[in-house]
């Protein structure tokens, strides 16, 4: 099934992918109107679980979240304040549970709700999601796993899938 509108995406970087301890470290948003919106995440008390091995994918260190992240509750408060409806992801195990961990921890509910992608594809667009994910990747340049560029090129991909009202050449960067 196809969208009419374009969608909002997020993505999440974590401190590892375990689905017991790990927790949120960045969140991008990549809106509709393809403007990009980041945060580092400022660890919460509770909050100890670290991967060396998760680290040297993303380039996150602890230490930067801790001197550079803002709270769990304003990261939530911003998210509230940009989304609404559903937002979509491409691994909406992991996505929900930062997600969920994240609003947990700031004692608040999101605004809006997380989907997968693949909500939005026919069964034809989710075999071709790949191959153009990685040609958006190379066309884009942007180093991925990093959450705002890991939305943009989940919006890229979307509309170069779908022919977008858009293209993307004429995402706002």
């Amino acid at each position: 099934m196809t969208h009419p509108q374009t969608p909002a995406f997020i993505d999440f970087e974590a401190s590892s992918l375990d689905l017991i301890a790990s927790y949120p470290i960045e969140v991008g948003v990549c809106l509709a109107d393809g403007s990009l919106h980041s945060w580092l995440i400022h660890p919460h008390v509770l909050w100890q679980d670290w991967s060396d091995t998760a680290e040297e994918i993303h380039g996150i260190t602890r230490d930067t979240l801790i001197e550079e992240g803002i709270s769990v509750r304003r990261v939530a408060h911003h998210l509230n304040e940009l989304l609404s409806g559903p937002v979509f992801c491409d691994a909406w195990t992991f996505d929900s549970f930062w997600l969920h961990r994240l609003y947990r921890a700031a004692d608040m509910r999101p605004a809006f709700q997380l989907e997968s992608v693949s909500m939005l594809l026919s069964p034809a667009q989710i075999q071709r999601w790949s191959a153009i994910r990685r040609q958006v990747i190379e066309d884009l340049g942007l180093p991925v796993h990093r959450a705002a560029n890991d939305a943009r090129i989940l919006h890229t991909t979307w509309l170069t899938l779908t022919d977008g009202a858009g293209s993307s050449s004429t995402i706002s960067t």
